[in-house]
């Protein structure tokens, strides 16, 4: 999995990891130019590119194909091999999934529910995202606690994907933080300070 990586600017070993995923047609460069806006100095990032090519434009991946055709088409693959790449990344860090916050954007937020809730990490971050409608009923009994924001007016993934992905999180015992903001379908300062004090709750 091709992906842009930034060591903490404190030049000490990083306190944790944070992996946001980009939404459709996005990139990892796009997320990446967010770095001085998340403040998070003592944190490595890193941010991957989905597997598949966006059909719309060169530059853009996807992480499953959302046209109407070939609807979801992708995903379990794009899940397995997130999955496996996010058990990799101790191995390569330093830094166990105990200490590694996953966070996406749109269809990086829908990845990150489908894939983190499985997963032993400190913490999901869903922005404008939406849960998958076959997001497999686990059988696991504690979960990373889940952070869900989302604008009120979003044009593109509805307000109530927002408070459907809520309502399941918590009906599996997910310890859930939910905000909404008077924007679109976008990532705003606003959601980047309360990503920062959920990131340093769960971590420390």
């Amino acid at each position: 999995m091709q992906f842009v990586t930034f060591p903490p600017s404190t030049s000490q070993p990083p306190v944790g990891l944070i992996v946001t995923l980009h939404g459709w047609g996005a990139n990892a460069e796009d997320v990446a130019s967010l770095l001085p806006f998340f403040r998070l100095p003592e944190y490595q990032f890193i941010f991957p590119n989905a597997p598949y090519p966006y059909p719309y434009s060169s530059i853009g991946r996807a992480w499953y194909d959302l046209r109407m055709e070939n609807m979801y088409q992708g995903l379990a693959e794009s899940r397995q091999l997130l999955i496996d790449w996010l058990q990799s990344l101790e191995s390569t860090t330093g830094v166990p999934l105990s200490r590694t916050i996953l966070s996406g954007f749109s269809q990086g937020g829908a990845m990150t529910l489908d894939v983190g809730l499985n997963l032993p990490l400190a913490g999901l971050i869903v922005m404008s995202g939406y849960l998958h409608p076959d997001v497999e009923t686990t059988t696991k009994s504690s979960f990373p606690p889940t952070l869900i924001m989302h604008g009120r007016n979003d044009e593109v993934v509805p307000l109530q994907a927002a408070l459907k992905a809520r309502e399941t999180v918590e009906s599996l015992g997910v310890a859930t933080e939910y905000h909404e903001f008077d924007m679109g379908h976008e990532i705003s300062p606003q959601m980047l300070d309360v990503l920062r004090n959920f990131v340093v709750n769960a971590i420390g």
